[in-house]
């Protein structure tokens, strides 16, 4: 292979496994009493909730790149409603599939 010819796809396949290995990398290295820090701990257990709750916000309101308001967006709203009413998880997840399925059926 020539390096004339050399794929842009593949440099960025090369780039990106070498970021994600030093991002890795530093994550490891950090020094252990900077992440016993109680601000840091409260961080970092926060964070996961954040980037759950904006991938259901993505998923549930945007298509294409635009919001939208359909069938989805019931489903959530009743599991809303089945968190406020302190319902099991297995009825909050079937209640939101089944009112999103049968919005969908319906149109």
């Amino acid at each position: 292979m020539e390096i004339n010819n050399f794929d842009p796809l593949w440099l960025a396949v090369i780039g990106t496994s070498l970021m994600a290995f030093v991002l890795k990398y530093l994550g490891q290295s950090v020094p252990k009493s900077w992440l016993s820090h109680p601000r840091i701990l409260k961080i970092n257990s926060l964070i996961p909730i954040a980037l759950l709750s904006a991938l259901v916000a993505v998923q549930s309101f945007t298509k294409e790149s635009r919001l939208i308001a359909d069938q989805r967006m019931a489903g959530v709203a009743v599991a809303v409603v089945a968190l406020i009413l302190r319902a099991p998880f297995p009825v909050i997840v079937l209640s939101a599939a089944a009112t999103s399925a049968a919005l969908f059926h319906i149109q």
